[in-house]
C-alpha cells in the first residue's frame, strides 16, 4: 500500500476527531458524549495446534438520527500448527446511515498490515521425500466494504460486500460476508 494513502487515513482520522471532540462550538462535553457510542468484536477459537485471536474495538458518534460514524482498531492473529501464522493489525472508518429505524446502511474503509508466513509440508509417499515451502508475505490491504443491516435497539445484523476484493490477499475468504455490529 502507497506510504501517501496511509499519510491520507491518519489525517482524515485525526481530522475527524479534532472535528467531533472540538467542532461544536459552545456544546457541552455531557451533549457530546451523549452522541458517542462504543462497540466492537472480540473472538477467540482454540483447537489441537490452532489458535484464532481478534481483537477490534470502535466508536461512532451519532451527527443525528439517520447518520453515525467513527473509528475502529483491529488486531487477528491466527496460527496453525505446521502450516500458517497470520498477524493483521490497522484500522478502520465507518459510515452509517439509519434511513428508517430499522435499515441501517454502512460504509466502511479497513487498511490493515498483513503478516503471514505458510510453513508447508508435501510428503511423496514413493519415494519417501518431504519438500517444505516456507513463504513470507508482508503487505498492506485495503478493502472498501458497502453494507446493509437489519437494526434493533443498539445491535444491528446484516452483510456487507468488499469492493476491492482480492482473493489473492488470503485476508477474506470471499467478497461478501455476514456482520453483526453491537455499539453501546
Amino acid at each position: 500500500m502507497p506510504k501517501s494513502f496511509i499519510i491520507f487515513l491518519t489525517k482524515l482520522t485525526s481530522a475527524l476527531t479534532l472535528f467531533l471532540f472540538f467542532g461544536s462550538a459552545g456544546a457541552q462535553e455531557n451533549d457530546f458524549l451523549k452522541k458517542v457510542q462504543f462497540g466492537g468484536g472480540l473472538g477467540m477459537g482454540f483447537g489441537s495446534g490452532y489458535t484464532d485471536v481478534n481483537v477490534s474495538p470502535g466508536a461512532i458518534y451519532h451527527v443525528n438520527d439517520y447518520l453515525a460514524l467513527g473509528p475502529s482498531l483491529q488486531f487477528s492473529y491466527t496460527y496453525q500448527r505446521n502450516w500458517y501464522k497470520n498477524t493483521l493489525y490497522g484500522g478502520s472508518a465507518v459510515v452509517l446511515v439509519n434511513p428508517v429505524p430499522a435499515i441501517q446502511l454502512s460504509a466502511e474503509v479497513q487498511q490493515l498490515r498483513v503478516n503471514q508466513k505458510f510453513d508447508i509440508n508435501d510428503m511423496v509417499i514413493n519415494p519417501p521425500v518431504i519438500t517444505t515451502y516456507n513463504t513470507t508475505r508482508d503487505f498492506w490491504n485495503t478493502a472498501l466494504f458497502v453494507g446493509v443491516g437489519y437494526s434493533i435497539d443498539r445491535g444491528t445484523i446484516g452483510f456487507r460486500y468488499n469492493v476491492l476484493y482480492n482473493k489473492n490477499d488470503f485476508i477474506y475468504g470471499d467478497a461478501l460476508m455476514p456482520f453483526v455490529r453491537v455499539y453501546f
